[in-house]
């Protein structure tokens, strides 16, 4: 096929061009052609596409999303906002600390385990071209009924991709969730996160400042694996044989990208980088078009000098490819004869494929003609902003208005049942079987990793500070009400962090939802973004970024809608963390905030079919106060632990299992007190002699307290209920390898 270059695309405004197959809808490319003055050529179209895609341009939920910035509370923390490829907090003795967590959805249902491994991959790079060494990694995942035959498909896969990647890689897996639902069949949740470390002085922002400059490629080089892959991909709703366009999904090698790191930081240590930005989604497309945006002038690329894997690309396919492992930097002239020599002695791949104008256009040429000429920022920032119709969904009145009608244990018998039942429940049972596959200790700075509530790593070995991390959802409660399910997840990562004694300081969040064509859809997305930005900026927390991750959805099934909500804190002394559970008989048991009748949304109500009721309400001034009693507890807390999913009965198995030592427990009303998933709740376990200065503290900070029992023995008793250490570890280790192992 002849090239379609600029000049030929001004002489033929009449061709064909298949832009509603690569995902344009008319008056999408009516108004490319509105803004170039002409028909788009095919590498232009090609750009356009995927970087105008939902997944890339946030066209569906831009209008919504703005409530982060307009909501956003002060924070004297926050380094870089909202709009980098990562936020960037302060965590005190100098040290600056980013995050993000994104979605690798569609991908990973396609071919699990490089869907995984390359979310991981990409997430990883995120945080990289901020100036951070990444330092550990978390997945919250999401997949459909365990027992289903695509969840024995993909599970496996994915965990082996997300434990593959990210071990090569040397980080360490410090926490995340396994979560079954039948909503997720077909569409399965893989979100990503990475935090990383650095000092203020090592920040890099993505933008191409300086006419001269040099756009300087290196890396892996450029396949065609991932050719319209997340970008398009993420943008469609499965039907229901699966995703129609399969476009090959990003191949990773770890070892490639472990050396790109160790590479890049050396860049990063020498100041030889003006601007910097990873290729993830749209590849090329991406990188060239949000650089040259970023900065303040224009930039020209050759982009036959793109090292290549595959020489018979086209240049359509190398500006869409997403090939991973690749970096693009923006480097002074003077600089770049360095630059390459350190390339060099890592054996990067590098390549200067162009250079920074003075003018404001993205010209890109192949062997010498001009196949695209665009004005940057409509590429990369002003693509469609659509205000999608939204509507409550019908089923909210319909199940609000039910109640929650589940048989509840009266007998022993039945009480002791109930305990096991839940220990064993795919959704709270052990899930040793995947963490067994990540490694959690290399580099020796995890201090806590899963099953805690938070995962925690040590920044620094002199001074010990630290940074805690959690990532929460619960998708029944969003179903039931997506306003409040958001307040409550958050309430929940921050609530995780202080258990362990880390103050929570900013939020990053991964927005799991069906098609946004669907007005039902669009009305529970908008909820969960109100009810989140309102919630941070009630607890003083700001959002630093995030991800959207739409259309996941099969025929006419969306998932429950899923916002992942991670929060992180900063502990000062990692050596003062609380753990989550007790090592010695003797202690005593307490509960600190109420328990109410909240069976809606709760694991016994899924465990037997239900979803209806009303969600609990957050309160968020409620949960403030007792993470400032946590925090102020650490120094003389033997234990303490969240209690979500599961209620009291699941918090307690996790604790007595954890080092085999046994409680007995003493409640007034056990079902109601062990089957309830009232929010806002912790057990904390001190010493006799420290049950004074618990009281006191809950009296300052105005939370319920009520003692629960004392630790020691062989068994989880409850009343007149005895279950065995022994019986009660086999329920809840046995799920996992019997469903997959």
């Amino acid at each position: 096929m002849a090239l379609d270059t600029v000049a030929l695309a001004q002489t033929t405004p009449d061709t064909q061009q298949p832009f509603s197959e690569l995902g344009l809808k008319p008056d999408e490319y009516a108004r490319i052609k509105e803004i170039l003055g002409r028909r788009p050529t095919s590498s232009e179209l090609a750009m356009y596409s995927v970087m105008w895609s939902e997944h890339c341009s946030y066209k569906s939920s831009k209008v919504h999303l703005k409530q982060f910035g307009d909501k956003a509370p002060k924070s004297d923390a926050l380094l870089v906002g909202i709009g980098e490829n990562a936020g960037v907090v302060d965590v005190g003795q100098g040290y600056a600390v980013t995050f993000k967590i994104e979605s690798h959805n569609h991908p990973s249902f396609v071919e699990p385990y490089q869907g995984a491994a390359t979310g991981v991959g990409g997430i990883v790079r995120d945080i990289l071209t901020m100036g951070a060494r990444p330092i550990a990694v978390m997945d919250p995942l999401r997949f459909g009924p365990a027992d289903a035959a695509d969840t024995r498909r993909v599970l496996p896969g994915i965990v082996a991709g997300v434990g593959g990647y990210g071990n090569c890689l040397g980080l360490p897996n410090i926490g995340g969730e396994v979560v079954f639902d039948e909503t997720y069949i077909g569409n399965p949740l893989v979100n990503a996160l990475c935090v990383g470390v650095m000092k203020h002085s090592d920040i890099k922002l993505a933008k191409a400042a300086g006419a001269g400059n040099l756009v300087v490629l290196y890396g892996a080089k450029t396949g065609g694996d991932g050719i319209g892959g997340v970008s398009v991909l993420a943008s469609e709703t499965f039907g229901a044989g699966g995703s129609t366009k399969r476009p090959s999904v990003q191949v990773g090698d770890p070892f490639v990208e472990k050396v790109l790191i160790e590479c890049s930081l050396e860049i990063f240590a020498e100041d030889l980088v003006v601007g910097i930005q990873d290729l993830g989604g749209a590849g090329l497309s991406c990188a060239t078009s949000e650089l040259a945006s970023g900065g303040s002038g224009g930039m020209k690329v050759a982009l036959d000098k793109v090292p290549l894997r595959d020489p018979s690309l086209s240049p359509e396919e190398i500006l869409m490819s997403e090939s991973q492992e690749r970096m693009c930097a923006i480097v002074e002239p003077n600089k770049i004869e360095r630059f390459l020599e350190i390339c060099k002695k890592w054996d990067v791949t590098v390549t200067v494929i162009g250079e920074v104008t003075d003018g404001d256009r993205l010209e890109i040429t192949w062997n010498g003609e001009v196949i695209v000429n665009v004005p940057p920022r409509t590429v990369a920032h002003e693509g469609p902003v659509y205000n999608r119709p939204l509507a409550q969904p019908a089923y909210i009145d319909e199940v609000n208005s039910k109640t929650v009608d589940v048989p509840m244990p009266t007998s022993d018998s039945e009480i002791k049942a109930a305990v096991l039942t839940l220990a064993a429940a795919p959704n709270l049972a052990d899930k040793s079987w995947v963490t067994s596959q990540y490694d959690k200790y290399v580099q020796g700075n995890t201090i806590q990793s899963q099953p805690d509530d938070s995962g925690m790593v040590r920044l620094d070995e002199s001074t010990h500070l630290g940074v805690a991390i959690s990532t929460d959802a619960n998708a029944n409660w969003s179903y039931l009400n997506p306003y409040q399910g958001a307040k409550l997840a958050l309430a929940e990562a921050a609530r995780n962090i202080a258990t362990a004694g880390a103050r929570p300081l900013a939020v990053t969040n991964c927005l799991n939802f069906g098609s946004p064509e669907d007005p039902g859809v669009m009305w529970q997305f908008a909820e969960s973004v109100r009810g989140l930005a309102d919630g941070c900026l009630e607890m003083g927390l700001p959002v630093t970024g995030g991800n959207v991750s739409f259309y996941n959805q099969t025929g006419a099934v969306a998932i429950l809608p899923t916002p992942v909500i991670g929060v992180l804190g900063v502990i000062q002394d990692v050596r003062t963390r609380t753990p989550m559970s007790f090592t010695e008989s003797g202690l005593e048991l307490y509960l600190l905030g109420e328990t109410k009748e909240d069976l809606a949304g709760s694991e016994w109500a899924f465990l037997h079919g239900q979803r209806v009721g009303q969600s609990p309400t957050a309160d968020l001034a409620q949960e403030m106060r007792l993470i400032e009693l946590l925090l102020e507890g650490n120094s003389f807390f033997a234990a303490a632990h969240d209690l979500s999913q599961g209620g009291l009965s699941a918090g307690l198995t996790e604790m007595v299992l954890r080092h085999k030592v046994g409680a007995s427990i003493s409640l007034v009303n056990p079902a109601i007190d062990l089957l309830s998933e009232t929010p806002g709740r912790v057990i904390v376990a001190v010493n006799s002699a420290d049950s004074v200065k618990l009281q006191e503290l809950a009296t300052k900070f105005e939370i319920a307290l009520a003692k629960l029992g004392v630790t020691g023995g062989d068994s989880l008793t409850i009343n007149n209920v005895r279950i065995s250490l022994t019986e009660l570890s086999t329920a809840h280790t046995s799920t996992f390898p019997r469903l997959f192992g």
